[in-house]
């Protein structure tokens, strides 16, 4: 499975002509606070004490008033506190819907069907280095440091198209590559006829390379895989879902420009498995693996016989993956 979107203040989007780069699944995000306290006063009323000892119920309404307006005053900057909350919450959340608009925008710009099958690994390269266990990896944007590694053969050429866009975007809000490369590959997806997959923005870049050696291997097996998409926080459903984004490139699960489901439909014929011929070159050995595994073969089934449950099933799962380890803004 090898093969297989929070401002970034400290990165400039030229990191491509400094350093080498390219990268790999999520933290919980820090959402925006907004209060639902309300606040009414009532109009209160001021109290002569008598001296008449008689008059002691009066005096405890009294004080009960003057007490309620003690607490009252205390509480104001408290409560408007909450409402510059409120207002500081809907400009973040208008401020990200521009900026998520507007890399929506320059990416479809410049990724074509064509290019779609490589930004969309750029994706699983750079979240896929994502353990649990040290909460390590994941959507960082550390790619960018790691496009040397043989496992990531190709990525430049991806991450390269996107720099174009990102610097479009940059010139207006800056944006982390992390942020990036997850809202491209949803693109890439829906640019194929795929799902559309909403990304939420915020993620910080990390100032350094990810771990080697934490991509899933291409010549695992299936309890292999399923085991390291486990430490992932990845299911078996999961690991299929996001298993069909093959159905896009050269890997000759049906058309290299369409996402569908055809990629579960070949698994299930087993091409690779006749002597000789382009068929005997199709899939890498993961994918072979998982037919074989009954738990797999399961959900292979499910998306062969309905595209529409493994649209939504991928769109859960890419989210998932794209928030992996991810480092979030705050407000």
């Amino acid at each position: 499975m090898a093969s297989l979107t929070i401002l970034s203040t400290t990165k400039p989007s030229s990191t491509l002509s400094s350093t080498p780069q390219e990268s790999k699944f999520p933290a919980k995000s820090q959402r925006p606070f907004s209060s639902t306290v309300k606040f009414r006063a009532t109009p209160f009323k001021v109290c002569a004490f008598p001296s008449n000892n008689n008059d002691n119920g009066a005096k405890d309404d009294c004080f009960s008033t003057r007490r309620s307006l003690l607490v009252c005053i205390s509480t104001l900057p408290f409560l408007f506190g909450f409402h510059e909350m409120e207002d500081l919450s809907a400009k973040a959340l208008q401020s990200d819907t521009n900026t998520y608009m507007l890399i929506r925008e320059e990416v479809r710009k410049v990724v074509s069907k064509g290019k779609a099958a490589g930004v969309l690994r750029l994706v699983f390269h750079d979240a896929g280095t994502f353990e649990m266990d040290g909460n390590s990896g994941g959507m960082n944007g550390s790619i960018v440091y790691e496009l040397e590694r043989p496992e990531n053969s190709g990525l430049k050429k991806s991450l390269k198209i996107l720099d174009k866009a990102k610097g479009e975007v940059d010139a207006i809000q800056q944006v982390s590559w992390a942020d990036m490369i997850a809202v491209a590959g949803a693109e890439a997806v829906s640019i194929c006829g795929g799902p559309t997959i909403p990304v939420q923005l915020g993620r910080l870049d990390s100032l350094e390379p990810d771990a080697e050696g934490q991509l899933p291997q291409e010549s695992l097996d299936a309890p292999g895989l399923k085991q390291s998409f486990e430490r992932k926080g990845l299911s078996t459903q999961e690991l299929v879902a996001l298993s069909g984004a093959h159905t896009l490139g050269s890997k000759g699960f049906g058309s290299p420009f369409v996402f569908d489901n055809s990629y579960y439909k070949i698994l299930l014929e087993k091409p690779w498995k006749s002597s000789g011929g382009m068929s005997s070159m199709v899939g890498l050995p993961s994918d072979h693996a998982l037919v074989e595994d009954d738990e797999c073969l399961r959900w292979i089934k499910k998306y062969a016989d309905n595209q529409n449950m493994f649209f939504d099933d991928f769109k859960k799962a890419y989210i998932k993956l794209v928030n992996s380890g991810a480092r979030w803004k705050s407000l």
